[in-house]
């Protein structure tokens, strides 16, 4: 009787994304597999995302391994559909890696580890190590022929050479096309943020019993950000060859540092959004996004971006646009500081400096301090929670 087998393939992720980079495996081979089990992670240059099993049975071969580059529709592993086809305990069968590809730990031998600890050689240089085992294996014959053949190891300066994973590599590329395209221009203002931080001191715990959600800087200049739109709704827009597209709706990106670089998810129709509905997407959308549990759609489809890099106590920054957007606001920290008030006290203000960067194609200067001083008259001015 044969064997029913599955090829399980890399599924579309998303409209634009063709390709995806194996993470790593849940499953090894020989194991057996439930219905929409997780098998493997892989990484776009968006997020990364799970891919589950379409079928219940047995992992018979994994055909992409760690750090391989895969297309859409492109086979990952063969699953074998039979409840009788569960393997013997036998090693792993794996498609044998090519010298661009790096050797998963578990093929490695305590003993060629410890060789390879005792000449010297790192993960990065293992990869140029001709293998010789069975299914990949690296063997200790196959260290010491390398070994003589390159003579002893000089010393040299400590380097460390660092692969772009896909999402950091998806930012550089972003970056460059968006500062070599679009003409940057910068503007900055102070705002006096004391009544805001006052209110929020008084009125978090209340807020967040209330509804939920943690009250916070980024909600009000979330909110800001949003109404200053409504008179200024070219910073909400996007370029397309000689055709500025002005966005009737606002889709509020909001940075978050995750340990592989910078997300930006997307507040969907955040115009239409109260204080706590902001409060609460802001919240959620950092939540997931450090944990890597964002979807494609949350990343998508932006207008204009806020960063907050005050948080890490930086008061000045001039971030790059984010391609297509044609603007980024940047918040930093916020500070005490000695003002002049008009009438000419000197009290102690809670301060902070907030930029603007634009696409100098689509708005002029003039425009763009019409937005900020909007911006600043509500974050001054607007308490309503």
């Amino acid at each position: 009787m044969m064997n029913p087998q599955l090829l399980i393939t890399l599924p579309k992720l998303g409209e634009s994304i063709v390709n995806a980079t194996v993470v790593q495996w849940f499953k090894k081979v020989g194991d057996a597999v439930a219905l929409d089990e997780p098998l493997l992670e892989v990484s776009t240059d968006k997020v990364n995302s799970e891919i589950p099993s379409p079928a219940s049975g047995v992992l018979l071969e994994i055909l992409a391994l760690p750090h391989q580059e895969v297309g859409i529709g492109e086979t990952l592993a063969i699953l074998s559909t039979s409840a009788a086809a569960i393997p013997k305990k036998t090693a792993p069968v794996v498609a044998a890696p090519t010298d661009a590809t790096a050797v998963p730990e578990d093929l490695l031998t305590p003993s060629v580890m410890r060789l390879m600890k005792e000449k010297g050689i790192d993960l990065n240089e293992m990869e140029k190590i001709p293998r010789s085992g069975h299914g990949g294996r690296l063997t200790k014959k196959d260290v010491e022929e390398y070994c003589s053949a390159r003579g002893p190891k000089t010393e040299s300066e400590p380097l460390e050479r660092v692969k772009m994973s896909p999402m950091r590599k998806a930012i550089a590329d972003n970056m460059v096309r968006s500062f070599y395209e679009a003409p940057h221009a910068s503007l900055m203002t102070e705002i006096d943020v004391t009544r805001v931080v006052q209110l929020i001191k008084e009125q978090k715990e209340h807020f967040l019993q209330k509804t939920g959600a943690k009250l916070t800087i980024s909600s009000f200049a979330a909110r800001a950000i949003v109404r200053a739109i409504q008179a200024y709704p070219l910073i909400n827009s996007s370029l397309e060859n000689d055709t500025i597209v002005m966005k009737k709706f606002v889709n509020l990106g909001v940075a978050v540092s995750v340990d592989q670089g910078v997300m930006v998810p997307v507040i969907r129709h955040a115009h239409r959004l109260d204080m706590a509905a902001l409060s609460r997407q802001i919240a959620d959308l950092a939540d997931r996004a450090r944990r890597h549990a964002l979807s494609p759609d949350d990343v998508k489809d932006g207008t204009i971006t806020m960063t907050n890099f005050g948080m890490t106590g930086v008061q000045i920054g001039i971030p790059i646009i984010r391609y297509p957007e044609v603007a980024i606001v940047g918040l930093g920290a916020i500070t005490k500081k000695v003002l002049v008030m008009p009438d000419d006290t000197t009290p102690i203000r809670s301060v902070m400096m907030v930029s603007l960067t634009f696409d100098h194609r689509v708005l002029d200067g003039i425009y763009g301090c019409g937005f900020l001083s909007d911006l600043k008259k509500h974050l001054e001015s607007d308490l309503s929670i």
